[in-house]
């Protein structure tokens, strides 16, 4: 934990937070869940002042799609992979045999733990310099858009190009063991009235499986 806090650039007031934020809900019950849930949102922002302060003369569809590749699963997988969460990682016993200290997704959602972590113990500007550093050596260009051509940014830019509000994400049920969830998320477009279901192994997964079927059922009604 003392290498991990030397690696994110800062010294944890409330350790509690830095130990839930690598523990895995087959661990514990006090697991990263929330944390990771609040550090979505702090990343979000902060990746977007990064893109408004690197590419000033990018129009908003160019930032939303290169945002989309910085934060997809890819992404935050190996920038997991360079702060060594594997070694760190608090999983279930189950977890834990079935590889689960390397699956990208653990990974992902929990970087995203110890931002929100990290929001918690010292607030927002803190945590902000904390995604800068780790995008820092991450190449950033208008050019990446095309790469993160996912159903979720297919759905974002959908909604933007008709002046509609951007869609909103709820995880609806969980079911299986803690080292074999399947995650449901409901998509919906509240302007529309309109929402679809998705499920997958992770959250990440589950919400683009929504954003797909919501896709399909725009298209179908050719709004």
């Amino acid at each position: 934990m003392q290498a991990l806090q030397s690696r994110l650039q800062h010294r944890f007031a409330n350790a509690a937070l830095l130990q839930q934020a690598v523990t895995h809900r087959s661990f514990s019950a006090d697991h990263n869940e929330r944390l990771e849930f609040l550090g979505d949102s702090v990343l979000n922002l902060a990746v977007s002042s990064l893109l408004y302060q690197r590419l000033r003369h990018q129009p908003e569809g160019d930032l939303s799609r290169v945002r989309a590749n910085l934060v997809r699963e890819g992404t935050l997988h190996q920038l997991a992979l360079q702060l060594q969460l594997p070694s760190i990682l608090r999983l279930g016993e189950g977890e834990s045999r079935s590889g689960g200290h390397q699956r990208p997704s653990i990974l992902a959602d929990a970087l995203e733990a110890l931002i929100g972590a990290v929001y918690l113990d010292a607030g927002y500007a803190v945590a902000e310099a904390l995604v800068h550093r780790l995008f820092a050596n991450v190449e950033i260009n208008p050019q990446m858009q095309a790469a993160a051509k996912d159903a979720k940014t297919a759905l974002q830019e959908w909604l933007q190009g008709r002046r509609m509000k951007l869609p909103q994400y709820t995880v609806v049920a969980t079911a299986g063991a803690a080292h074999r969830q399947t995650f449901e998320v409901e998509c919906c477009v509240a302007e529309l009235k309109l929402t679809e279901r998705g499920s997958g192994a992770s959250r990440r997964a589950a919400e683009q499986a929504a954003a797909a079927a919501m896709l399909t059922l725009l298209k179908t009604q050719k709004q």
